[in-house]
């Protein structure tokens, strides 16, 4: 079935908890793939089988370094296998859409990287797959807190885009995308991970098949690009996790994709059950149509480009609450040259360090 009428849905409630947020879909070649909504699917009696693994951040939180050594780092809390999967090319590119706009204020690197399920990704044992990373982008340029790979998501409208290397064998693959936020990692157990895990079936002639990490080996707690000053050591940060291989670039082109049809979630044995036509209802409501101009992280000319773009139109959708109404749940609230609200909601303003303060359960 149409995926498009569940989406606009997923995302009306989405935006009802907009202190951090979860990615919304895939776009491949055009096409439409859903991922898991945790803010809407989990009260649903019946919710769609899509390509996103299944997590318990109902709040769109994170997972914090005391949690590296367990499962919810691989895909996020109580994360369990999507119940399908996308189907994609070695050397395509993969449009990752979040579903609220990134906060400013969370600046930090994006990574991206793939593990081979070596069977049906659909009922992989997540502690098994060893991850291989194929795509970073960390600090660009500027003064603290900088301009960051987070930045660049939010000048393409909370969009990141990947490329599967040419080179990779055929096979079936977890997706691991993942954002660091380190306003608060200043301080030990401060930084908040985000990972978003996607099941896809990859097809080429490719044979690399990279060795790779266990998901609760990727980061400790103490290493120099989790436990981190943001306001003063911006332009000393050291990648955290394993090393890029060296045959992949560190990043390509960034922009926006336009879906032009859905499709929903290949079952293991079987196909899609429908490819609908989207057209512009999928521009105009539920995919974002490509409406910036790409912003290339390769060169420090484009990302300056991008740094200028993000800090005049980009939206914090967290720090526009109201001071009569208060700020909602992982905003912000307080911290050197903050002007928006400074209570919560359902919440305490606690104070991380003289930069920033969160609103926190």
């Amino acid at each position: 079935m149409a995926l498009l009428p569940t989406v606009l849905s997923s995302l009306a409630l989405a935006t009802t908890a907009i202190a951090h947020s979860h990615v919304n879909n895939l776009v491949i070649n055009g096409i439409y793939w859903q991922g898991y909504d945790p803010t809407s699917y989990p009260y649903e009696s019946d919710p769609p089988v899509v390509v996103g693994w299944t997590a318990a951040d109902t709040d769109n939180g994170f997972v914090a370094p005391d949690a590296y050594q367990t499962g919810d780092i691989i895909c996020h809390k109580n994360a369990t296998p999507a119940g399908g999967h996308a189907t994609v090319n070695a050397g395509d590119s993969i449009s990752i859409q979040w579903a609220v706009t990134w906060p400013d204020s969370h600046h930090g690197p994006i990574f991206d990287y793939l593990a081979p399920c070596n069977g049906n990704c659909e009922t992989v044992d997540k502690t098994t797959l060893e991850f291989f990373k194929i795509d970073q982008v960390g600090y660009i340029n500027g003064s603290d807190p900088g301009f960051w790979g987070s930045d660049v998501l939010i000048a393409d409208n909370s969009t990141w885009l990947v490329q599967i290397p040419a080179s990779i064998a055929p096979g079936n693959y977890v997706l691991r995308h993942e954002i660091l936020a380190l306003h608060s990692a200043g301080s030990l157990d401060g930084a908040q991970n985000y990972p978003q895990c996607f099941n896809l079936a990859i097809s080429g002639s490719g044979t690399l098949v990279p060795s790779g990490t266990l998901g609760e080996a990727l980061y400790q707690e103490t290493d120099p690009g989790i436990l981190y000053n943001l306001y003063t050591d911006v332009e000393d940060y050291t990648m955290p996790g394993p090393t890029l291989y060296s045959a992949f670039p560190s990043s390509v082109a960034q922009s926006e994709s336009t879906a032009t049809a859905t499709s929903s979630a290949i079952v293991p044995g079987g196909a899609s059950s429908s490819t609908a036509s989207a057209g512009s209802t999928a521009t105009s409501s539920s995919v974002k149509s490509t409406t910036a101009a790409s912003t290339t992280v390769a060169s420090t000319t484009a990302a300056s480009t991008a740094a200028s773009t993000a800090t005049s139109s980009a939206v914090q959708t967290t720090s526009v609450a109201s001071a009569a109404a208060g700020q909602t749940v992982y905003g912000q609230c307080g911290g050197s040259g903050w002007t928006g609200a400074t209570s919560c909601v359902s919440a305490t303003c606690s104070t991380l360090n003289a930069y920033y303060a969160q609103c926190l359960p």
